[in-house]
This record gives structure tokens, C-alpha cells and sequence, in this order.
């Protein structure tokens, strides 16, 4: 593959990069084309459609609500930045210069760190609602969730900042070409022709932090729920559960392929580590709208009203 000339404002001798793609095998290509543009299409008009549907919607302008939009939002953000790279991996050779891969590894580290604090205050919101619910229009005012969804931004800005300073101070000079269909942080590191030992310390520290601390709260949030519902109490139990189980599918997929694809030796399988970033890049953004809309009255109540609206209109 070719090398281009010296990047500016950085040490590397390259300008550009070669993405693989998703897999090498020519028969897979084109169904592979369509299955992900099915997904990504699906996935687009799912979170755009929940956004607008909480949006124009009064009676969902609630905390619960509140951070779905942003969820929803988050999903189709980073989903944007990740899937039309893989769907040219299929259909043609995949440059992506150097200014724009460090740019796709900001953008995909900042949405993914702001799902983590959006699942984690939703986990809290539950919380209040179930075990402080005299309390929960105090608790969980207008000024605190904006207040909760700032801060969500800022972790997401602040640890993407962090992986891209550090990818910055690399040089590229043996090869240009990434072994994934994403400029994410491992396969870059193992093109490095300088020492990795800093951003291998620094993707400890923060996905750790930004796994550990969010799932620490969730399963602290849950535990409260569960303690707090009387074990004589069959229909709270069953309403809590139904309530909740929503957000614990949503935190399992995307926790669990989050910490199996960082929190592990950097030996590990090329090809296991694209599939379980395909979970939570690709697969978690198209599953979250139909996990938190299928079984939710609330949505389905508020879908059935505008559809009659604009019908009538």
C-alpha cells in the first residue's frame, strides 16, 4: 500500500490510511453491503423517529424521556460516524486520510463515552422513580437533568480529547494499512513505530474509569430497586421489573461488548474484536429504539396520537 508524504503537524510519514473493512472474503461483500445498510437505514429512521416522536410530544417531556432523546441522538450520531466507513469497505478500496481518521476515532470516543453516562443516568432516574417517587419531581428537576446531561457531554469530551492528544503524539511510518473498518484505538497502536506504553495507560484509565464508575452506579441503582421492593409484593415487583428491563438489555449489549473489546490482553483476535465492535457501533444503535419502545405504553400511546394528528391534519 502506498505512503504518502510527511503529515502536517504531525510526525508520521503517513498521510492517509487503508481500512480493511469487516472481512477480506469477496463472496461476502455484497450480502454483507446490504445486511449492513438494512441495519444502518433501520437504525437511522429508529432514533430519528423517537427523537421527533419525544419531541412533538408533550406528555413524554419527562426525565425517563429526557435521557432517551439524548440516547436516541448519541445512537445516531456515532452510528453515522462508523457505518458509512465500514458500507465503502465492501464496495471499494478504503482511504480515509489522516486528518479524518483522527477525527472518526474523537467522534466515535466522545459518543460512546456520553452513551455510557446516558445508560448510567438513566439507571439513576429509575432509581428515583421507583424507591423516592413523593420526591421524584424534586429529585429529578429541569435544571438536574440538564445540569446530568451536560456533564455527559463534557466526560465524553474530556476522554475523547484524551485518547487523540495521545494518538497524536505517534508516528506512522512502517504501514498505513488498519486492520478494521474504523480508525478505532487498537489496530492504530499497532502500527505505531514509537512507544505505545502512554496511550496503552491512558485507554486503561479511561475506559476503565468510563466502564467501571458507570456500571458501578447501575448495578448500586439496581440493587437500591430491588431492596426497596417489598418481597410480598408480587405487582411491584413485576412493575419494577417491567419498568427496568428496557435499560438492562440496553446496559448488558453495550457494557458487555464494550468491556470485552478493551478491558482484555491486546493479544487478542482480529476478528473477535471487529465483532464485538459491531455490537455496540452498529447493533446497539439499531436495537436500542425498538428495546425501549416495544413493550413502553407510553410511546406507543404518543405514536398512535400523532399518526391520528397528522392523519386528520
Amino acid at each position: 500500500m502506498s505512503q504518502g508524504r510527511m503529515a502536517s503537524g504531525n510526525g508520521s510519514s503517513v498521510t492517509e490510511f487503508v481500512l480493511l473493512g469487516l472481512t477480506q472474503q469477496p463472496e461476502l461483500q455484497l450480502p454483507l453491503f446490504f445486511l449492513f445498510l438494512g441495519i444502518y437505514v433501520v437504525s437511522t429512521l429508529g432514533n430519528l423517529g423517537l427523537i421527533v416522536l419525544i419531541g412533538l410530544n408533550p406528555p413524554l417531556h419527562t426525565p425517563m424521556y429526557y435521557f432517551l432523546f439524548h440516547l436516541s441522538f448519541v445512537d445516531l450520531c456515532y452510528s453515522s460516524v462508523i457505518t458509512p466507513r465500514l458500507l465503502m469497505s465492501f464496495v471499494n478500496q478504503n482511504i480515509i486520510p489522516y486528518d479524518e481518521c483522527m477525527a472518526q476515532l474523537f467522534f466515535f470516543a466522545f459518543f460512546v463515552i456520553d452513551e455510557c453516562y446516558i445508560l448510567t443516568s438513566m439507571a439513576y432516574d429509575r432509581y428515583v422513580a421507583i424507591c423516592k417517587p413523593l420526591l421524584y419531581q424534586v429529585i429529578m428537576s429541569h435544571q438536574v437533568c440538564l445540569m446530568m446531561a451536560v456533564g455527559v457531554y463534557a466526560m465524553g469530551f474530556v476522554g475523547s480529547m484524551a485518547h487523540v492528544v495521545c494518538m497524536l503524539r505517534l508516528t506512522f511510518c512502517d504501514s498505513n494499512v488498519i486492520n478494521h473498518y474504523m480508525c478505532d484505538i487498537p489496530p492504530l497502536l499497532q502500527l505505531s513505530c514509537t512507544s505505545t506504553s502512554i496511550n496503552e495507560m491512558v485507554v486503561f484509565i479511561v475506559v476503565g474509569v468510563n466502564i467501571i464508575l458507570p456500571s458501578l452506579t447501575i448495578v448500586i441503582s439496581y440493587t437500591l430497586i430491588l431492596s426497596n421492593i417489598s418481597i410480598h409484593s408480587t405487582g411491584g415487583r413485576s412493575k419494577a421489573f417491567s419498568t427496568c428491563s428496557s435499560h438492562i438489555i440496553a446496559v448488558s449489549l453495550f457494557f458487555g461488548a464494550s468491556a470485552f473489546m478493551y478491558l482484555k490482553p491486546s493479544s487478542g483476535s482480529v476478528g473477535r474484536d471487529k465483532v464485538s465492535t459491531v455490537f455496540y457501533t452498529i447493533v446497539g444503535p439499531m436495537m436500542n429504539p425498538f428495546i425501549y419502545s416495544l413493550k413502553n405504553k407510553d410511546v406507543h400511546a404518543a405514536l398512535r396520537k400523532t399518526l391520528k394528528k397528522r392523519i386528520l391534519s
